[in-house]
């Protein structure tokens, strides 16, 4: 049921996750005592979820690949799982708040919630396997953001959307690798992709909300 790495291939993908992780609560931490004090309750608020969001994903995702107790396995990747779901929402939060904001960018937050947490609910309570048609409602909750362009156009900059851009394409390539069983270091190079993806976007998010 999991997979069975080599010794080499645990450490280097342990070391992208203590990577990861660390940069995680730097970045966000310098986020946050730059947001309290400059930005409105509302705006702080919404890079807040999106920065626990974001360490969610990191936290679940080291401790899955991280933590060697066999028993500990089936929770640990069904969190790890769930909380990809609640990153990408937290990500459309600040954008779908704050910058579009209204009915449009409301009803935006509600749609993507509601459909983040219904993927991470049936990830954590369903019994059956599921992986492959989770990862495609992964990269179409992403994308879905392509329907939100026309006001995203008129409510943030252009290296914003280009960081928004970049992002959603390194995740989506990367996704090519996480399939990719045979190839060694699959998983390693999977999560560069991810954490290079998270790189963007988090700069997209600090972009918008201080520009």
């Amino acid at each position: 049921m999991y997979p069975n790495y080599t010794p080499g291939e645990r450490f280097a993908d342990a070391c992208i996750h203590v990577v990861g992780v660390l940069a995680g609560l730097i970045a966000v931490t310098v986020m946050l005592v730059i947001a309290i004090p400059t930005l409105d309750t509302s705006t702080t608020v919404s890079v807040a979820v999106y920065g626990l969001a974001m360490m969610g994903m990191f936290g679940c995702s080291a401790a899955y690949h991280m933590i060697p107790i066999p028993s500990w396995k089936s929770i640990l990747r069904r969190l790890d799982q769930a909380a990809i779901f609640v990153k990408i929402a937290g990500t459309y939060t600040p954008f779908a708040l704050i910058k579009i904001g209204g009915a449009w960018g409301y009803s935006v937050f509600g749609v993507v919630w509601i459909a983040a947490l219904a993927g991470a609910t049936a990830k954590l309570v369903m019994t059956s396997n599921w992986d492959n048609v989770s990862v495609v409602l992964y990269v179409a909750l992403g994308w879905a953001g392509i329907f939100i362009l026309h006001p995203l156009i008129n409510s943030v900059s252009l290296t914003t959307l280009i960081l928004l851009g970049a992002g959603g394409i390194l995740y989506t390539a990367g996704v090519v690798f996480h399939l990719w069983d045979s190839l060694p270091y699959q998983n390693a190079i999977w999560h560069l992709f991810v954490l290079a993806g998270t790189a963007c976007h988090f700069a997209a998010v600090t972009t918008a909300v201080f520009e």
